[in-house]
Parts: C-alpha cells; structure tokens; sequence
C-alpha cells in the first residue's frame, strides 16, 4: 500500500548530507511496512535488526568505531552492508537503548550507509536517557495512521485520490461523486488508518475480520501497559485508556477518566500514553498570533484518540452500526468526525516536524465559546470548526473571527465546496468574513484550498 512518506524516503535517500533517520510513530502505525517498502522499491538489498528478538545484536554496537561494527554485523549475519547498495534497517531499537547513541558515528564516519531505525515506544528511550544523544547527527519522520487518501490507495480507488488533488474552487468534486466519496468517508470511519486494517478489507472486504484486526490491535496495545514502568499500575493505565476515546471532542476532565484517582497520577497515566502516541493532548492556544504553540495552556486539553477506527471499537461500535451512519445519525456522532479531521490535521506538518495541534476556548458564565481547532495558513490564524452534517450554528466561529479581528474561517462539514462572504451574527456586531466550507474526506487539501481563497 502507497504511503505518502515514500515520497520522503526517497528524497532522504539523495540528499548530499544525509543523515541516519529515525521513524517515530505508535504500534502498528505500519513503520516496518513502510521500511521495507521503500527498500524493496528501491532496489536496496535489506539488512534488518530487530532488537526485541536478535538481543545478543546489541553487542555489536559497543564500539564507536562504525567499520568495526558493520564487520561485526556481517560476520554474524555472513551478509555484506555495501554503501549505496544496503539499507540497514535498524527495528524496536528502543529494546537496545546505547545502540541509538552510536547512530552519530555512522553520520560523522561513514555517511555512504543508508540507516534507518524505527521503535513503536521510542519515546520512553528519549524521555529518560542516560546514553550521549545524537543531537544535530540524525534527523526523524514521524509517522501517523494512513490517511483518507491513502485509504482510497490502499483499496485501489487511487482515482479518487487523484480527483481530490485536482479539485479547486473552479472545479469542486461533481455531487454524483461526493455521494460516492461521502460513503467511502463513513466507511474509513469505522475501518481507520491503520494499515493492517486497511489491508484485510482490501483483500477480501470482510468488515467482521477488520473488526477482528482492530480488537487485536487494542489489546496489543493494552499488553503493552507492563512495558510502562513500574510506578503506575497496567489496571490503572487500562482504565484510562478505555475511557478515553469516550471523552474526544471535549474538555478533559479527570474526573472523567476516574472518579477515585489523584490528579497527579491521572496526569502522569496521559503522559505515558501519549509518550506512546496512542493518544495527543490538543492544548487550549489564545491563539492572538503565530506560532500557536507559544500560547498554548496545558490546563486545557481535549484529548485525541490515535485513530478513528480504533475509536470506534474501543467505543463499542461494532459491525452494523456502519450501515446506520447515514447523515442524520452523522449529526449525532460529531466526535467521529472531529476526531477523524483531527487525526489529519495533527500530520498536516512536514514529516520531520513533531506533530502539534491546537484549540481555543472562552469560558464565561452564559458566554462559553469554543472553536474546535485552530491552525496557521502561513502568518495567518484560521480557526476551525468540524460539524458532521450539511449545517450546524456557528456562533463560536464569529465570535472567534470578532475577537481575534479575523477575516477567514474554515469549516469541514457533509456538503460540498464552497466559499461564502458570511455576515457576523452577533449583536451590535457589523461586518463579515470569507467561510470556506470543505467536505470532510478533503482535509487533505485544506491547506492547497486555502491558499486558493486567498488568491480569489
């Protein structure tokens, strides 16, 4: 299956100063997938390590002599590493902690060696390290689930993905296809992006063994919880993360995730687990200007799930209620929707950007306000709202435009393209703003449209 970030491996792979690159991401994101991949549509020959199971490997690396271990790894192997010729594929490194430092040395020694390292609890490493890091001697991607886009690829439907790329203000996507691409909409709602979801429903189109796959996939993750450290318990871990695909789309609360818990041990629970991307906590930015990450408060979050599809399993959502996601019911399951933009929004980055995402909110007796995202379109704040049918109020997004003295909106919805000059709503209140209206399987392309608006 086509991941966009073949496009990034392949310009990683001629770059005149290269350097060794590693893959960030959740479980089952499909980071080996993509690794082997790219090695074998690049004609590379694959030495690949997996730290979890070749332990004794590890040995190989003591020395900060690179010749020396690339010896080492043949002799064990009886495979040769041939610069330009060989990818070494370093997996799991986080079960090998001091092989992650020695990564610099094959920048600073043998630059010719094309090196990629890839672990699902990586983050763990990095946060607690005792090792010397590598600073300004790697450079990392950061992987997420597959996308809409690459859902339609991965059940060869690439020429809907090519009629999103094309589409413009000019020439938006013709209604019998919006039809069509709404359903495959709902239909990525409940498969997701994970890639070993996406694959079974391609082979055969059995939604009974996706849904077996992303069961399993949960439970893996829940099998992970041992892994954590031993301050907090598995139990205590479980049952937050159980809780939190129920409370997406709105302000976090602990009281939510257990009525019983200490703060400080709820607050610590949500750090490992988003040490291990299987949840992102979107802060709270006044966002008054850019970088948004600059005002953010980490009072305030609303907590976004991994995947959409995965949420809806942990939520309980089985097989028939995806014949049942007409537009009516839609209005009702705004949180499917809000977390199914969010997970695209949270990536829209270049992949060697850490992934970020924001919010704004305005609490005030009888005057509560809340935009469900805001982003940056070059020096510009767009705010965001997400709304799961064709209309839905919009009194928070003028009161945002008002506020932050704004002239541009944008908003996800089940209806078509559209840009309207939209007069403010507010009492007392004169003026308007430019509202671009995008179906939701096209945020993928809300940063191209944006551009676009502005230019018209």
């Amino acid at each position: 299956m086509y991941r966009a970030a073949f496009e990034y491996l392949k310009a990683w792979k001629g770059k005149s100063n290269r350097k060794p690159l590693v893959i960030r991401g959740a479980r089952q994101v499909g980071k080996s997938y993509l690794v082997r991949s790219f090695a074998r549509q690049c004609g590379y020959e694959l030495f690949e390590i997996n730290f979890e199971q070749d332990h004794d490997t590890a040995d190989c690396f003591l020395s900060n002599q690179p010749d020396q271990i690339l010896s080492l790894l043949e002799l064990k192997r009886g495979q040769k590493i041939v610069p330009g010729k060989t990818l070494l594929f370093l997996d799991e490194i986080q079960a090998a902690p001091k092989v992650f430092s020695s990564l610099r040395y094959f920048y600073e020694q043998v630059p010719g060696i094309h090196m990629v390292a890839a672990g699902s609890l990586l983050e763990f490493v990095l946060e607690n390290h005792t090792f010397s890091m590598p600073v300004g001697r790697i450079e990392y991607l950061h992987l997420g689930p597959m996308t809409f886009k690459e859902f339609l690829g991965g059940i060869n439907r690439e020429n809907l993905a090519d009629l999103l790329e094309a589409a413009s203000l000019v020439q938006p996507v013709p209604d019998v296809l919006h039809k069509e691409l709404m359903q495959l909409f709902r239909l990525y709602l409940f498969i997701g992006g994970m890639p070993e979801s996406i694959g079974v429903y391609a082979d055969n189109r059995s939604l009974l063994e996706v849904d077996a796959v992303k069961h399993g996939i949960l439970q893996t993750y829940q099998d992970d919880f041992n892994k954590y450290g031993q301050r907090i318990d598995p139990v205590r871990i479980r049952k937050v993360f159980m809780r939190l695909p129920f409370l997406v789309g709105n302000k976090l609360k602990y009281v939510h995730l257990d009525a019983t818990g200490k703060s400080t041990d709820l607050k610590n629970i949500l750090h490992l687990l988003a040490l291990a991307k299987l949840y992102y906590p979107v802060f709270h930015s006044s966002a008054n200007g850019i970088p948004l990450g600059a005002q953010y408060n980490e009072k305030f979050q609303k907590p976004l799930f991994l995947d959409v599809g995965l949420l809806m399993s942990a939520c309980g959502m089985t097989l028939g209620d995806i014949e049942t996601l007409q537009d009516t019911a839609l209005i009702n399951s705004g949180a499917l929707c809000e977390q199914f933009v969010g997970q695209h929004l949270l990536y829209r980055n270049p992949m060697f950007m850490a992934p970020e995402l924001f919010y704004w909110c305005r609490e005030k007796r009888q005057a509560s306000s809340e935009i469900d995202y805001v982003i940056s379109s070059g020096a510009t704040v767009i705010p965001v709202e997400v709304k799961a049918g064709k209309t839905g109020t919009l009194k928070s997004l003028h009161v945002f435009v008002k506020e932050k003295k704004l002239k541009f909106g944008l908003r996800f919805n089940a209806d078509v393209m559209s840009l309207v000059s939209v007069p403010l709503a507010l009492p007392h209140v004169k003026g308007a703003f430019n509202l671009l209206s995008l179906p939701l399987y096209m945020v993928e392309e809300a940063d191209r449209l944006l551009k676009e608006s502005h230019n018209i």
